[in-house]
């Protein structure tokens, strides 16, 4: 099927220039997982305070692309519109990419003369604040573009572009409460985790439900009403756990009290909206209307499901209560948690949707190796899945040893967890293997000659 929209060609570039960030994100991952093992490794150019902060704006560059290209696509076939405005989302594209990338060189150039790159020093925020201001820009053009297509539409507002619409106008104003230090520590801490928190986990997840219910309509052919039906509930209740569970980040800052009862209650109730997801995508699964040919995109796409669960929610749960966060806070427990709790819920969305976004605006579903890309979601997730584990026992080794036993930090690091992070470099090198196959996969649709047709031979004539 030809896109019924011509303007919605503009996400395959934005899935092009993600997938190549995505390869360039996991590489730079396995470098730092390499610099645990062997930790004078490539230090005097690209140490590892360097490679983990190109790791971590690489993950979110990408991931944000892939979610606007996706949008680029979802938006017109909502409003039955045209986009406002292509040239704007090509602009727009290479606005953010040039941002992006330009950050990404100067948090290297600062590792050689740090007066090259200032920065405030926030984690995860590091940009200076031009870069900040071109992002809002950016991401100000992207809002503006599909809001104006929205306001043109020929049908109703439905709950899918109604709650991508919120999403949209989220992505916009929460990233700003970032933009300003305050000198107050606690009270800096306490709005930057509305950004580190509520701009990933609250607009986020917005846009992220949105698109998985389009897309879940689309694979599966369920009534528009039954699948908006559940998005509403499953939405409502990410918002309400996940706003209020906010707190959780706010047990150890110089935040009141109550917010130890408060986090660790909310934080607690968030797996059950994703467990409804679970329950919704297995319910679609069984009723079904018809078999989609793209067997690719419904791999990834029920991989997404669970995989976000089993991130997000179960290993969030185990460690987010604050008599267990105050022990397994800032060790290795928790970038298991981070690694597969952004998998799941959004590195494979995004995957998803390239999968059967792309073959579409190609043209090429028919020319799709399936084995190929189902083999890419394996490869890729049991690599995942592996340095998960291998996270997990070396947090809880660290745990015991560092802060229930009292033994020293490097202590524990150099000689009781080297063993955990040798597994960790070889399950990420199975995880490189994986996109690295998926990115091959992307940039071959559409490729080769077009698809024959075939053509019944006429019935042979009667010899009567």
């Amino acid at each position: 099927m030809q896109p019924t929209y011509r303007t919605q060609k503009v996400a395959y570039w934005y899935f092009a220039v993600a997938a190549l960030l995505f390869l360039l994100q996991v590489l730079d991952g396995l470098i730092i997982a390499a610099q645990y093992v062997w930790p004078e490794l490539f230090v005097s150019f690209f140490p590892f305070n360097v490679g983990r902060t190109f790791h971590l704006n690489l993950l979110v560059l990408w991931l944000v692309l892939g979610f606007m290209g996706a949008t680029y696509y979802v938006v017109p076939e909502e409003t039955e519109q045209e986009l406002f405005s292509p040239a704007l989302a090509y602009v727009q594209l290479v606005l953010l990419t040039l941002t992006g990338v330009a950050a990404l060189v100067g948090f290297v150039a600062a590792n050689f003369h740090p007066s090259l790159w200032l920065t405030e020093g926030r984690e995860y925020i590091e940009a200076p604040r031009w870069v900040d201001w071109l992002i809002v820009l950016g991401v100000g053009i992207f809002a503006v573009n599909n809001g104006l297509t929205i306001l043109r539409r020929q049908r109703p507002i439905t709950a899918t572009l109604g709650i991508l619409s919120l999403g949209l106008v989220g992505l916009a104003v929460m990233y700003l409460f970032g933009m300003k230090f305050l000198s107050n520590v606690t009270v800096d801490q306490f709005f930057w985790w509305w950004v580190i928190h509520l701009w990933v986990e609250g607009t986020w997840e917005l846009i992220a439900g949105a698109l998985m219910a389009f897309l879940m309509m689309k694979l599966t052919g369920v009534d528009r009403e039954v699948v908006e039906k559940w998005l509403y509930v499953e939405v409502g209740l990410v918002l309400f756990t996940g706003i209020v569970g906010t707190g959780h980040h706010y047990y150890w800052i110089g935040t009141p009290r109550y917010w130890l009862f408060i986090g660790g209650l909310f934080s607690a109730l968030e797996p059950i909206p994703i467990g409804l997801m679970v329950f919704d995508a297995w319910r679609m699964t069984r009723h079904a209307a018809r078999p989609h040919p793209n067997r690719v995109a419904w791999t990834w796409a029920v991989g997404s499901v669970i995989t976000h669960f089993l991130g997000a929610g179960v290993w969030g749960f185990v460690h987010t209560l604050p008599q267990v966060n105050r022990w397994t806070h800032g060790t290795q427990i928790t970038p298991a948690h981070g690694h597969f709790a952004f998998y799941g819920a959004y590195a494979t969305l995004v995957i998803a949707l390239a999968y059967f976004i792309v073959p579409q605006l190609k043209n090429a579903v028919a020319k799709m190796n399936a084995a190929r890309g189902i083999v890419a979601f394996w490869t890729t997730t049991g690599g995942v899945a592996g340095m998960v584990i291998a996270l997990t026992v070396a947090g809880i080794v660290q745990v015991y040893l560092q802060r229930m036993a009292g033994l020293d930090f490097m202590v524990v690091k150099t000689q009781y967890l080297r063993f955990w992070f040798v597994w960790r470099l070889i399950f990420g090198g199975l995880a490189v293997l994986g996109v690295l196959l998926y990115t091959w996969d992307f940039l071959s649709f559409g490729l080769g000659p077009e698809p024959r047709q075939v053509v019944p031979r006429p019935a042979p004539a009667s010899s009567e």
